[in-house]
């Protein structure tokens, strides 16, 4: 039984989960909108909420891998990371993947729904997504990562229904959270979950060398040089798009950002960011695992921690 569940926790690669930490993006970047105006038991309660659905995405997240590994199975044996899963190695059976599969689908959407019908129909939503790319997208060459950026973009919109709504007290008055974020985030939040599954292309088709058909099959549609020049594309572009963020108060009424181009201040951790990325890529060979380049490299993981303090207090000092 202990063996059952080290090997359902590791097919769930909860390493993985810190990409669903997007999810807590809207949390970050509207606190000018919510914590002046809440008493403490709403700001848990805001939190509260996004942790729910950081949970949620977790969950299904962990249910998608499974699905995947399922299906997988044979081209994952051929690959001399993927055949140590414990689907693919043949130490966690297919029907005790499936039942886990199904309990953390179950439990995924209905945190959504009890949130919010319209955060339950867009986890709904994410899950039809993922189930088609492993069916049918992840074997289109261009739609396989331009899917996977739209899961990353569902993350950031998830964040923002999770805590759109909630109801706050102030003055004796009682007002609705009703979030405006500035349309330019979610570009930037294609943008750059695009720019990463390039990356990963990049770095599966350069690891796997003759047998990356074998591997995934979609590796045959890319070349290096291809890849190289979109990653240089989508990078530039995510950096402009950051940029333009950052001046959104002038550019649309909705957005948030404050009206003094402040913003602009964090523009260097974005654009190191993207740069150490690519240097991990290229002389660390990371680029086929987001999340070890996001766990293990120290100052990746610094810089993201000083651009959401300095973006959090830039918003909290224009409140």
């Amino acid at each position: 039984m202990i063996n059952i569940i080290k090997n359902l926790i590791r097919s769930a690669r909860p390493r993985q989960s810190a990409k669903n930490g997007l999810v807590l993006v809207p949390l970050f970047f509207t606190v000018n909108i919510w914590w002046a105006g809440a008493e403490p038991s709403e700001v848990a309660l805001i939190i509260a909420k996004a942790a729910i659905t950081f949970l949620a995405f977790s969950a299904l997240s962990s249910a998608v891998y499974l699905f995947n590994d399922l299906r997988d199975v044979e081209q994952d044996r051929l690959h001399p990371m993927k055949r140590n899963r414990p689907i693919a190695a043949g130490t966690l059976s297919p029907q005790i993947a499936w039942g886990a599969l199904l309990i953390l689908i179950v439990l995924g959407l209905a945190a959504g729904f009890v949130i919010s019908v319209p955060l339950g129909a867009l986890n709904t939503g994410y899950v039809a997504l993922n189930i088609a790319y492993t069916l049918v997208l992840k074997h289109e060459v261009i739609l396989d990562v331009m899917s996977i950026s739209a899961g990353f973009v569902l993350r950031a919109v998830a964040g923002t229904l999770a805590i759109n709504g909630t109801e706050l007290t102030a003055g004796g008055l009682t007002s609705r959270i009703d979030l405006n974020i500035s349309p330019w985030m979610y570009v930037v939040t294609a943008l750059g979950a695009l720019f990463i599954a390039l990356v990963k292309r990049r770095s599966e088709l350069d690891a796997a060398g003759d047998d990356a058909e074998r591997q995934r099959s979609i590796l045959r549609e890319y070349s290096t040089a291809l890849l190289d020049q979109l990653v240089v594309i989508v990078a530039a572009s995510t950096l402009m798009a950051y940029t333009l963020y950052t001046f959104s108060s002038g550019i649309t009424a909705s957005s948030n950002v404050p009206d003094n181009n402040s913003m602009m201040l964090t523009i260097p951790f974005v654009a190191y960011g993207l740069f150490r990325y690519l240097y991990l890529m290229h002389m660390k060979g990371k680029g086929e695992a987001p999340e070890d380049a996001l766990l293990s490299d120290r100052p990746l993981r610094l810089n993201i921690f000083l651009w959401l303090g300095a973006a959090t207090l830039i918003l909290l000092l224009n409140a």
